[in-house]
């Protein structure tokens, strides 16, 4: 391994969306990093392409193998963890075991590893939204915050619920980020593929949630390895302009690559079943921005960064619209199935069965 200047901050789920903005983050606070994840070919070839930089060091492990996690935190002497590996929807549907494994026998055996070998080090723990289940926002239910009561319905939430419970019977320095709905600018890194537009498209049209940019994201974690925020759970979404309903952030995406009417108009959620909602909602997210300061790119600004990356390219995008529309149509969970209202539970069991156990 590379010798770095001083004890670094070690970061798990390096090659991942937040994981490498997270990365940059930190090293533009000039802190060094250890960064992690697993040494796939993909994830070789990201770190081999990023600059030299003496203070940026690459390890590759399983988190789900306790072994390799102890040795990963006894080689690496960090003095803090930003953990970020997970396996998120829809991919932790497909594989309910693996993304458990990860997603909660990870954090298990990093925090054990990081007791036993750097019990000075902050734990900083990725969480989300979701551990608050479903969310009817006919109810009135106000902002999500830190004392929201939890309230899993799905294995991503449960996932995440059990592993702030871990996280937070440590006996090292802790601190919780639960993040809203992650956002990039990157139009090269944002995923298309069927399962993706398939969860995406059975989410209630008038369902709420709180995007952020990724790049506050990274801000929020960078700042957490030293704010004094040891043993708080924190809501990280952007600010007020990203409090939104789904259709909003579909309709504004494509709207921004230049696909005006790409996507088809989906189906609201049923005020009367408070099961039948998406696990986001709007946060109170005032003392996480009083403590980390990171909220600096607000919705439009996200929209106006794709139009300017997209450039003159949206106007051929614009060709693309009516045809994406119709196959979204004949591509929707809901399509021929008589439903006035969204169920996007019933969807995501429909197409993976596994997700239902």
């Amino acid at each position: 391994m590379t010798l770095l200047s001083e004890a670094p901050v070690l970061v798990t789920g390096a090659c991942g969306l937040v994981g490498r903005a997270t990365v940059a983050a930190l090293r533009a606070r000039g802190l060094p990093v250890v960064a992690t994840d697993l040494g796939s070919k993909a994830n070789r070839e990201h770190a081999a392409s990023l600059p030299a930089d003496r203070d940026l060091a690459w390890r590759w492990a399983d988190l789900t193998s306790p072994e390799q996690a102890r040795g990963l935190v006894k080689a690496s002497a960090p003095r803090a963890v930003v953990h970020l590996a997970a396996v998120i929807p829809p991919a932790c549907y497909t594989d309910p075991r693996l993304a458990e494994a990860v997603n909660v026998g990870g954090t298990r055996n990093l925090t054990e590893a990081v007791v036993d070998h750097a019990p000075q080090a902050r734990f900083v723990h990725a969480s989300s939204v979701a551990v608050h289940g479903s969310r009817n926002p006919h109810r009135g239910l106000g902002l999500l915050g830190a004392d929201t009561p939890l309230a899993p319905n799905d294995l991503y939430g449960r996932h995440k619920a059990a592993a702030e419970e871990i996280v937070r019977a440590i006996s090292t320095p802790w601190t919780v980020l639960r993040l809203g709905g992650v956002m990039t600018t990157d139009v090269s890194s944002a995923g298309n593929d069927p399962d993706t537009s398939y969860f995406s498209a059975s989410l209630p049209d008038d369902g709420r949630i709180q995007t952020v940019d990724v790049r506050d994201v990274a801000r929020a974690f960078a700042a957490a390895v030293d704010a004094d925020v040891a043993g708080e759970i924190l809501m990280i979404g952007g600010d007020a302009s990203h409090r939104l309903v789904q259709r909003d952030i579909a309709v504004g995406y494509t709207g921004a690559l230049g696909m005006d009417g790409a996507v088809p108009e989906g189906l609201p959620g049923d005020p009367d079943d408070d099961a039948a909602w998406f696990a986001t909602d709007w946060m109170d997210t005032a003392r996480a921005q009083e403590a980390l300061d990171f909220q600096r790119v607000s919705w439009p600004q996200l929209l106006e960064e794709i139009r300017e990356q997209v450039g003159w390219k949206r106007y051929l995008l614009r060709l693309v619209g009516p045809p994406m529309h119709a196959l979204a149509v004949r591509r929707s969970p809901y399509a021929g199935t008589g439903r006035t209202h969204a169920d996007p539970w019933e969807a995501v069991e429909r197409r993976w069965p596994a997700a239902a156990s």
